[in-house]
């Protein structure tokens, strides 16, 4: 009879195991990532060239294209010690474990455990039969059991779980390059602004240096009566407003030197960058057709892989209307004597399948489903609104880049025009000709002209930088070119 019994729990099980294999059926929708409306080219204006980026090489150190030894050391010493990417890299890690946790639902689970106790049990307790005397008996209880509990995935629960949890861990991935290109790109924007400083700094001290000798020949024209005070006294205002914005670029600086301390994860006060006049090279940027942004862009990425995981938790709540069906056997030893626990008498063993069926809940997990749904439209939403921001970035830089380069062009020439007004001013001055307001208005114009120059060169380089994070960072393996300068200001 036994042996029937055991007979019956077996093919029932193996029948119910069969039914897992092969008529197991997912109860989420099939990931179909959604179609984006792609421009089929970008609105360009001269001197860009159209190239097609080769998308599955290595995008990473874009920055060497400026040949900056100096903005390399901070990119490299930036990607060692930030500690937003260290962060990033931390969460990376955790989304990986949860990967293998879930994984780890598929297979059975399997526990040893085992009990040893010494019980009294009370001569006073309940009978079930009157008749029968009680006795107080103090015995031990040795027990050892093998368990195994396994959840067959009749609906793709444990699965979607699974796909979930490789989804997320690919978004936190791609998070975590978009941190690097951010991080590799607000070093970048700082070190260029500092050294845009550096370079106005030297136009206003030459500039300084002119308004001292203007100042000079002021003074000898006064004493010896050819001039009056007034020039002087004009002069030496005009010194004073130049000496002032030297303080206020200086503060400037140091704002952009501690921003780039703590970007490199140095004290500030530790950190110091000597001033130095740079040349302000931009590289030449290759650009691929607008879908190749879905690719290039870690953000893109992140926000495509969040609606594989948003979709797979839809599975996950489906699934919940489905009976879940457990296998629990079990085989261990149970005796009150230590030496006999390993003993046939002693073997115990179950063999049993649970199946649980949700039959009223109130409509929770209907609300349940409602939720993931909302959650993958939501998904949905903010990808197509990253891919809309992304081609606003890259078209932003494009007409930023064009505007500029023909901006420095036309400042190139005003500097020219205002050091000849400047050259004129002065030989009429000292000739008598002209009064000495002539003379202070084309050495304002002359510093205000060389300054804007600088200025735009700056404005060049951050220009540069955004329109390659916009496009998503490096876009060759090769050896990084050598930068070029469509138009350099010349202030020397």
């Amino acid at each position: 009879m036994k042996d029937k019994r055991f007979f019956c729990l077996t093919a029932l099980t193996c029948a119910i195991v069969s039914a897992a294999l092969l008529s197991a059926c997912a109860a989420g929708p099939t990931y179909v990532k959604p179609s984006v409306e792609m421009p089929v080219s970008w609105q360009l204006q001269e001197p860009w060239r159209t190239a097609r980026p080769a998308d599955a090489q290595a995008k990473g150190t874009w920055w060497e294209r400026f040949g900056d030894e100096d903005l390399n050391a901070l990119e490299n010493k930036a990607l060692q010690a930030n500690q937003t990417l260290v962060a990033a890299q931390a969460r990376l890690m955790q989304a990986r474990a949860v990967v293998n946790q879930n994984v780890a639902s598929r297979l059975p689970q399997v526990n040893l455990g085992t009990k040893v106790s010494e019980l009294r049990i009370s001569a006073n307790r309940p009978l079930t039969n009157y008749n029968a005397p009680n006795w107080s008996t103090l015995q031990n209880d040795y027990t050892t059991v093998l368990s195994a509990s396994y959840e067959a995935d009749l609906w793709g629960r444990v699965q979607g779980l699974v796909d979930g949890a490789t989804a997320s861990a690919e978004q936190v991935a791609a998070d975590l390059e978009n941190t690097r290109l951010v991080l590799c790109a607000d070093v970048a924007v700082n070190y260029f602004n500092l050294r845009a400083l550096d370079v106005e700094l030297d136009v206003v001290q030459r500039a300084l240096a002119l308004q001292q000798s203007s100042l000079a020949l002021a003074n000898h024209r006064h004493d010896s009566g050819s001039a009056s005070g007034l020039d002087v006294a004009q002069q030496q205002a005009l010194l004073d407003t130049t000496l002032t914005q030297v303080d206020l670029l200086q503060r400037q600086r140091s704002q952009f030197e501690h921003a780039l301390a703590t970007l490199t994860g140095t004290p500030a006060p530790n950190f110091k960058l000597a001033p130095r006049l740079v040349a302000m090279m931009t590289p030449v940027v290759p650009l691929g057709i607008p879908s190749g942004l879905l690719e290039r862009r870690p953000d893109v990425a992140s926000a495509e892989r969040a609606m594989a995981a948003a979709n797979a938790q839809i599975g996950v709540a489906k699934a919940a209307f489905y009976p879940s069906v457990i296998f629990g056997p079990s085989f261990g030893n149970d005796s009150r004597k230590i030496a006999t626990i390993f003993s046939g008498p002693s073997v115990l063993w179950s063999m049993g399948v649970s199946a649980t069926q949700t039959l009223f809940d109130g409509g929770r997990i209907s609300a349940n489903v409602d939720f993931s749904r909302a959650g993958y439209d939501m998904s949905v939403a903010n990808y197509r609104r990253v891919v809309l921001t992304a081609m606003q970035e890259v078209e932003d830089g494009l007409s930023s880049v064009s505007a500029l380069d023909r901006a420095i062009t036309q400042a190139q020439r005003a500097v020219d025009s205002n050091r000849s007004v400047m050259a004129i001013a002065q030989v009429r001055y000292e000739g008598g000709v002209s009064n000495y307001q002539d003379m202070i208005t084309a050495q304002q114009a002359q510093l205000s002209s060389e300054r804007l120059a600088t200025q735009l060169l700056g404005l060049r380089q951050l220009a540069s930088v955004f329109l390659i994070k916009a496009l998503g960072g490096d876009w060759e393996a090769a050896a990084p070119s050598k930068a070029s300068a469509p138009a350099q200001v010349k202030t020397n």
